[in-house]
């Protein structure tokens, strides 16, 4: 049994074990179909995620209108594509969750 389908583990415990370092070429994909999110930097990226499997729509509602959790601008995926920026990242299906590494 992996740590991911350990049922002892507590939900935060899963997401920490789902969460990686990833290039961000091997992410274009996802941001062309939409789905990539950018969890700002002084965000806990497990907790956005937490806050979403959740359901808790006004601390993600929250975080949006402080554009700490957005779609990445075109331009700050330029930059990411150019120095092949490494990444954290989560999915929340159907969401790409990613913060600088």
């Amino acid at each position: 049994m992996s740590v991911l389908d350990d049922p002892n583990l507590d939900l935060e415990s899963r997401l920490n074990g789902q969460t990686g370092r990833i290039g961000w070429h091997e992410l274009e994909r996802y941001y062309a179909r939409g789905v990539v999110r950018q969890v700002a930097k002084g965000l806990d990226l497990i907790a956005v995620g937490k806050a979403i499997i959740d359901n808790d729509q006004t601390q993600v509602e929250a975080w949006i209108n402080n554009e700490q959790l957005r779609v990445p601008e075109d331009d700050q995926a330029l930059a990411w594509h150019e120095r092949n920026a490494e990444l954290w990242a989560l999915v929340i299906a159907p969401w790409v969750l990613v913060q600088e590494a």
